[in-house]
């Protein structure tokens, strides 16, 4: 065999064996087989760009990933009852199954659940609130009431689901500029309240059964006197020492505090004792739970309703509120302040195209603001400090 002879074998066995390689590579799945062949069942062969596979731990991050990611994405959110303590779940072996098979993870930290890094796969990708913004465990963990922390994990989710789906890059950050235009929605109707409410006067107080709204009443401008004897023993989940639990008492029964903020998910003797105080002594309690209640639309809107409940209790005159109730189709009023306020509340159905919402709001969200909202990143002083 002459060498010309074997150079050009060589070469066509080359394009033989390339031609082969990119049949296979078609059958094997990187394109849908054609229905109409015969020869191949369609249905075995995988989707191209089928979604992004989304893990949250909590309901919360769950939320704004499919908010980011739209029909890009397939979010499954472990922890997403209102109805448990959040700080005591135990996740199940089917849990930890789906954690290990997920193209991305979606988690809090800050030792808020740890077992959901845990478990990871070799090419699932972490994308971790407290790393965004910088929060070790011992901080507080309820990091999705940060302005900051919802904005940083916006951002980071779009960019990690642009890598996997380059394709779709304009799609998500498309839809990152409309959560950022909520976020800035919330925030200007937060300032102009902060301007409101303080004008002429000392910042509003309040003090919480346990530090779940910490970064939100900080953004609010709010200041916290909870008494730091409770605080402490609240935030390491001990016993409330009674010297502690009765200088709380004494300083609802003054009304030293504008506001009691009670999480239902962390119920007890002593929190039931304090919101009954606050009740025969006529100061506002707001609750607020940990994890996304399930009639909330995105996690804007939620903090949005909550936002709302808070400047309802302790200043139900605030022209905002007022605008809500002309701005809603129905009837709402500014609830009622009797120990167990629950905020603005409404009747009616229809959107509204101001910041009372018009991002999907239900009839009985009408209230909230739900139409997405808010807050541009700034910071607010003691933002980054959980403070407890």
């Amino acid at each position: 065999m002459t060498k010309a002879f074997r150079n050009g074998f060589t070469r066509v066995m080359a394009v033989v064996a390339a031609t082969a390689m990119l049949a296979g590579g078609a059958a094997c799945g990187t394109t849908a087989a054609d229905p109409s062949s015969g020869d191949r069942n369609a249905s075995e062969v995988p989707t191209p760009n089928a979604p992004i596979q989304v893990v949250a731990s909590v309901n919360q991050w769950g939320a704004l990933a499919a908010q980011i990611g739209g029909d890009d994405v397939q979010v499954t959110s472990i922890l997403s009852s209102t109805a448990v303590d959040a700080h005591d779940f135990e996740p199940q072996t089917a849990d930890m199954t789906s954690l290990s098979t997920a193209d991305v993870v979606v988690a809090n930290g800050a030792g808020y659940d740890s077992w959901a890094a845990k478990n990871l796969g070799k090419s699932t990708t972490l994308v971790s609130a407290a790393q965004m913004v910088g929060a070790m465990e011992g901080d507080n963990p309820h990091l999705w009431f940060s302005r900051d922390a919802r904005i940083a994990m916006a951002e980071e989710l779009a960019n990690e689901f642009s890598k996997q789906r380059p394709e779709q890059k304009d799609e998500f950050a498309a839809r990152l500029k409309e959560f950022k235009a909520q976020e800035q929605e919330l925030d200007d109707w937060m300032s102009d309240w902060m301007s409101s409410y303080t004008s002429g006067s000392a910042k509003p107080t309040y003090a919480a059964t346990e530090a779940v709204a910490y970064y939100l009443m900080s953004d609010l401008g709010f200041e916290d006197l909870t008494p730091e004897g409770y605080a402490q023993a609240a935030a390491a989940e001990g016993e409330v020492a009674a010297a502690d639990l009765q200088d709380f008492q004494e300083l609802i029964e003054s009304r030293g505090i504008d506001l009691l903020i009670n999480n239902t998910q962390s119920a007890s003797d002593a929190t039931n004792m304090l919101t009954g105080t606050a009740g025969r002594s006529e100061v506002p309690v707001v609750d607020i739970s940990e994890q996304m209640p399930e009639d909330a639309e995105t996690l804007t809107d939620w903090i949005f309703s909550l936002v709302k409940q808070i400047a309802s209790a302790v200043d139900p005159e605030y022209e905002g509120l007022l605008e809500c109730v002309a701005d809603a189709d129905g009837t709402t009023d500014a609830g009622t302040q009797d120990g167990v306020s629950d905020g603005a509340e409404s009747d009616g159905s229809g959107d509204s195209s101001s910041v009372c919402g018009t991002a999907g709001s239900s009839g009985d969200d009408a209230d909230a603001g739900d139409d997405g909202d808010s807050g541009d990143a700034s910071s607010t002083e003691g933002q980054t400090d959980p403070g407890k």
